[in-house]
C-alpha cells in the first residue's frame, strides 16, 4: 500500500508540474511574473509588498519553501527594505494551499486568459481574520490588473464543501447553484502553485462512496500523515437538483463566454444524458491516474470535456451541435493553423491533430482565423447558432428535470439574478433592439450604411430596410439588407448599438423626398452623444430588482411633422396662447409622432413609435407604466425634436410635460390618490390619472365629467379587486409594482401564528391569502418548480423566450416602518426526488390553509 500511494505521489506532483510548466509557457512575462509571484504574496505580509494592509493579517502558506525565482525577488525586497522578510513562524499556516483552476495550464488557455485563484483557508479563521483576508485578496487582484492580468481570487474554507455551503451570486462566483459540479471542476482543472496536495486523488474511485472511512484507514495504517493534505472531501453523489441551477449558471456565463459556455453547458448536458449513473469526468481523470495511463495529452482536461462531449453527442446523433462544438473548442484554443508558425507548441501540435480526424479543410481553417474580421452577417449567423445551441441544451435539461419531478437547487434570489439576466440578453420582444454578442468579433463598423424608405402600396412591405452599400441601386437590388423595421428610430438603434454605426460611418437615405439626410443625421448624432455603447454589467442588485428606466430619449416628429404644411402660409396665433397641443385657431395638435428610444437598468434597449394627435398621450401613458412607484428617477431624460418650424418650443414643452409627469408618477406623496394631469390636445381635454399601480388615461367630455372622474379617483384609490372592502395592499408593496412579472411578497402576522402572502401579477392584479400555515420554503420551490419545469417556456424563430420567472420578497419591520427585502430561503437544498415532501406535486397535496 505504502510504495502504491508513493507511485500515486509521484504521478500526481508529474502531472501538477507539467500543468505549471504549460501555464507559464503559454503566457507573456506579466503573467509568468505574477504566476509565480502570488504564492509568495500569501505567504509573506510586508509593507513593501503588493496586497499589504495594517493589521493581524492571516499569512503564511503550508508546506511552502520559495524556489530561486521568488528568493531573488524576496532578496531584492530586503535590499530595499534594509532588512530581513519576516517568515511566518512554522506549524499549520493559515493558508492550506494556492490553486490555479479552470482554463489555466490547459488547451484552452491563451493569450486572453484570466486566472481564477482558490485560495484555501483553515476552518479555524475566524470573521474578523478571513475579512482581513479577504481584503489582501482584493489588493493582490488590483495589483495583478494593473500588471496587465485579470485575477479573480475565490476564499475557501476547507470545510465549506463538506458543509454544503454556498457562496453568493456575485461577478464569478455561481451562488447556490452549483456544488458537487464545482468540487468536480476544480478536482479536474486544479493546478497546485503551492501548499497541500488534494487529497481526493488519492482515493480510489471504488473506494468513492465510503470516502471518509477509506481515508480515516490511511490515516490510521500510517500511509498518510493527516495534516500534510487538502480535504475538501468526496465528490459523493451528484444530485440531479443540481442540473437545473448549473445549466441556468452557463446560460447566464454564456452572455460573455459564448464559446466556453458552450462546451461545459454541453457537458451538463452528457452528466444528465448518463443520469442515474452518472460518471463526472473528474473520476475520468482520477482512474487514468490510478491505472498509470497518462493520455489525452496528459489528462488535459479540455480535451477530455470535449472527448465526453464528442461521445454524447455522437450517442444522440446530434451532428450539428457537434459541429459547432468543435468550432467552438477551436476558437476557444485561439491557435490560427491558416497561417504558418515559427513556434509549434503542444498546444498547436494537438489542435492541428484534431483538426485532421474532423477533416476540416484550409478554407475552414482560414474562415475560423479571421474571425476578429468577421461582419454582421457572419456574427448574426454566428450568435442565432449559439443561441440556439445554448436553448437546446437548456430545453433538454428542463425536460429531465420534469421527467425526474425535480426542483430547483438555487436559493430563489440567485434564480432570480440568474433569470433576468438570461431574460434581458436574450428574450426577444416587440420593439427591443437585439444585441448581437461582443465577443464573437470586435469591430462591426461599416463605412457606408443607406436607409431606404419603401411607403405605404408597394411591393415590398412599408417601413425601413438597412443595407452595407453605398447608394448604388444596382448593387443594393442585389443584396438583402441587413435589417427592416417598420420605424426608423429602431434601425438607427439597432446599428448603433450594434457598433455597425459609428462616427465615421457614411450615411445615406432614399425612397423619402420629404425626409432628408439631414433630419438623418440629427437624429444619429442626437442618439450617439446621449446612449454609450457599452455599460458596465447590470449588478446582481439591479437584476434582482424591477427594471427601471434609465436612459430615456422622447423624439418628436420624426416620422410625421404637422408643422411641415406651415411653409409658404401664414398661420394665425396667439402668443400668449402658444399651446403646442391644441394650436392656432384649429386647435391642432404639433406633435404628430412620438419615438421612445430608452436603456433600462438591466442593459435592455427599447424602442417603441406612436403616431397621430393622440401620439404624446399614448407615449405618456406607456412610459409611466413602465415605472413603479419606488423606481428611482431617470439618469437622463432628453427630448430630440425634428420639427420644420417652432422646433425650440415644441421641445421645451414637451420636456416640461414629460419631467411633470415623472415627478408626479414617482412623488413620495402616495396619500394623495386622487394625483392627476389634465391635458388638453387638439380642442379635446384628457385626463392622466396617477394611481397606485398604474398610470390611466380618461377622456373628459365636459366639467361635470372631468370632476366627477377625480371624485371618483379619490373614492376608489385601488383598480384592484380584494377579500373585502376592509382590506387593503400593504403602501409598502406599492412601490413594487411593475408590469411583466409575478411577485409574491410575504407578510408575518403580528401574533406570528402564520403569514400573508400578496401577490401581484403581471398586469398588477391583486391576490391576498391571510393567516396562510404551511412553510414559505416548500411554497417558493412548488412555485419555482412550477414556472421553470412544467412549462416549455421557450420557442424558436420570431417568437419570444421568457426566463422571468416569480420573484419573492419578504415585508418586514425596521424600527416604525415597514420594508420590502429579498425573500432568502433558510433551506438552501430541497429535499430531494424521493422525499415525502417533494412528492408532493402541484395538484394541491401540499396544503396552505386560508382563513
Amino acid at each position: 500500500m505504502y510504495l502504491y500511494i508513493e507511485t500515486l505521489k509521484q504521478r500526481l506532483d508529474a502531472i501538477n508540474q507539467l500543468r505549471v510548466d504549460r501555464a507559464l509557457a503559454a503566457m507573456g512575462p506579466e503573467f509568468q511574473q505574477v504566476y509565480s509571484l502570488l504564492p509568495t504574496l500569501l505567504h509573506y505580509h510586508h509593507p513593501l509588498m503588493p496586497g499589504y494592509l495594517e493589521g493581524n493579517v492571516p499569512h503564511g502558506i503550508s508546506f511552502y519553501t520559495p524556489d530561486e525565482s521568488q528568493l531573488t525577488y524576496l532578496r531584492a525586497l530586503e535590499g530595499k527594505s534594509g532588512s530581513d522578510v519576516a517568515t511566518p513562524p512554522h506549524g499549520e499556516m493559515p493558508v492550506t494551499g494556492v490553486y490555479s483552476m479552470g482554463s489555466t495550464s490547459s488547451v484552452g488557455q491563451n493569450a486572453t486568459s484570466d486566472l481564477d485563484i482558490w485560495v484555501c483557508h483553515q476552518s479555524w479563521l475566524d470573521n474578523d481574520e478571513r475579512l482581513s483576508l479577504q481584503k489582501k485578496c482584493i489588493l493582490l487582484q488590483n495589483w495583478c490588473k494593473e500588471m496587465g492580468v485579470e485575477v479573480s481570487f475565490f476564499l475557501i474554507d476547507e470545510n465549506r464543501f463538506r458543509h454544503n455551503e454556498s457562496g453568493s451570486l456575485g461577478g464569478e462566483d455561481c451562488g447556490s447553484t452549483q456544488h458537487i459540479l464545482l468540487l468536480d471542476e476544480f478536482y479536474r482543472t486544479a493546478v497546485r502553485m503551492a501548499g497541500k496536495r488534494i487529497l481526493w486523488n488519492m482515493v480510489p474511485r471504488e473506494e468513492e462512496d465510503q470516502y471518509d472511512d477509506y481515508v480515516m484507514s490511511l490515516y490510521q495504517r500510517g500511509v498518510l500523515t493527516p495534516n500534510e493534505w487538502l480535504d475538501l472531501g468526496g465528490l459523493g453523489t451528484l444530485s440531479a437538483e443540481e442540473y437545473f441551477g448549473a445549466s441556468l449558471w452557463q446560460l447566464y456565463k454564456s452572455i460573455d463566454s459564448p464559446y466556453k459556455a458552450v462546451l461545459k453547458t454541453l457537458l451538463l448536458e452528457a452528466y444528465s444524458w448518463e443520469y442515474p449513473d452518472t460518471r463526472l469526468l473528474a473520476m475520468d481523470i482520477k482512474q487514468r491516474l490510478h491505472d498509470g495511463e497518462i493520455v489525452s495529452y496528459g489528462l488535459d482536461p479540455y480535451c477530455m470535456m470535449l472527448e465526453r462531449v464528442t461521445r454524447y453527442l455522437t450517442g444522440i446523433n446530434d451532428h450539428a451541435r457537434l459541429d459547432l462544438v468543435r468550432r467552438c473548442f477551436y476558437l476557444k484554443v485561439c491557435e490560427k493553423l491558416s497561417l504558418a508558425s515559427e513556434n509549434g507548441g503542444w498546444r498547436r501540435e494537438i489542435l492541428s491533430q484534431l483538426v485532421r480526424e474532423w477533416g476540416w479543410d484550409k478554407q475552414r481553417l482560414a474562415m475560423l482565423d479571421s474571425r476578429a474580421d468577421w461582419k454582421i452577417a457572419q456574427v448574426r449567423e454566428a450568435h442565432n447558432e449559439l443561441l440556439d445551441a445554448m436553448m437546446q441544451s437548456y430545453r433538454n435539461l428542463i425536460r429531465f428535470a420534469r421527467r425526474n419531478n425535480l426542483s430547483v437547487s438555487a436559493s430563489p434570489q440567485d434564480i432570480g439574478v440568474l433569470t433576468r439576466k438570461l431574460y434581458a440578453a436574450f428574450e426577444a420582444l416587440p420593439g427591443k433592439v437585439t444585441l448581437l454578442n461582443p465577443q464573437i468579433s470586435p469591430d462591426l463598423s461599416e463605412p457606408h450604411l443607406t436607409f431606404i424608405h419603401v411607403p405605404n402600396g408597394r411591393a415590398n412591405r412599408a417601413g425601413w430596410y438597412l443595407y452595407n452599400q453605398a447608394p448604388d441601386m444596382d448593387s443594393i437590388i442585389s443584396h438583402q439588407p441587413l435589417e427592416y423595421n417598420r420605424y426608423l428610430n429602431k434601425l438607427v438603434a439597432w446599428a448603433w448599438f450594434n457598433g455597425l454605426l459609428t462616427r465615421k460611418t457614411h450615411l445615406h437615405i432614399k425612397g423619402n423626398e420629404s425626409f432628408e439626410l439631414s433630419r438623418l443625421q440629427e437624429l444619429v448624432a442626437d442618439v450617439t452623444h446621449h446612449f454609450p455603447v457599452r455599460l458596465p454589467t447590470p449588478t446582481p442588485k439591479a437584476l434582482y430588482s424591477p427594471c427601471e428606466i434609465r436612459h430615456l430619449a422622447i423624439i418628436i416628429n420624426l416620422e410625421a411633422d404637422p408643422t411641415a404644411a406651415f411653409r409658404n402660409q401664414v398661420v394665425h396665433f396667439d402668443f400668449r396662447k402658444l399651446d403646442i397641443f391644441s394650436f392656432g385657431q384649429q386647435q391642432q395638435c404639433l406633435v404628430g409622432s412620438v419615438d421612445l428610444l430608452y436603456r433600462n437598468s438591466w442593459n435592455e434597449v427599447r424602442t417603441l413609435h406612436f403616431s397621430g394627435e393622440q401620439s404624446m398621450i399614448e407615449a405618456l401613458k406607456t412610459i409611466l407604466g413602465k415605472m413603479h412607484q419606488d423606481a428611482s428617477p431617470p439618469d437622463s431624460v432628453d427630448v430630440f425634436c425634428y420639427s420644420q418650424h417652432l422646433r425650440g418650443l415644441i421641445r421645451t414643452r414637451v420636456q416640461q410635460l414629460i419631467s411633470e409627469c415623472i415627478e408626479l408618477r414617482l412623488s413620495s406623496t402616495r396619500q394623495e390618490p386622487g394625483r392627476f394631469k389634465a391635458l388638453r390636445v387638439a380642442g379635446q381635454t384628457w385626463g392622466l390619472f396617477f394611481e397606485r399601480l398604474s398610470v390611466s388615461v380618461q377622456k373628459l367630455e365636459n366639467a361635470v365629467e372631468f370632476y366627477g372622474a377625480i371624485s371618483n379617483n379619490k373614492l376608489h384609490g385601488l383598480s384592484l379587486k380584494v377579500e373585502s372592502d376592509q382590506t387593503r395592499l400593504p403602501t409598502v408593496v406599492n412601490g413594487y409594482a411593475s408590469e411583466g412579472i409575478i411577485q409574491f411578497f410575504f407578510e408575518d402576522t403580528r401574533d406570528d401564528h402564520g403569514f400573508n402572502i400578496y401577490i401581484l401579477d403581471e398586469t398588477n392584479r391583486v391576490e391576498i391569502y391571510h393567516h396562510c400555515e404551511g412553510s414559505k420554503e416548500e411554497l417558493v420551490r412548488d412555485v419555482s418548480r412550477f414556472y421553470s419545469s412544467s412549462h416549455d417556456r421557450f420557442t424558436y424563430g420570431s417568437s419570444f423566450i421568457n426566463f422571468n420567472l416569480p420573484q419573492f420578497y419578504q415585508i418586514v419591520q425596521v424600527g416604525d416602518r415597514s420594508q420590502v427585502i429579498p425573500f432568502r430561503s433558510q433551506v438552501m437544498t430541497p429535499p430531494s426526488a424521493n422525499s415525502p415532501d417533494a412528492a408532493a406535486g402541484e395538484d394541491g397535496d401540499r396544503c396552505y390553509q386560508m382563513h
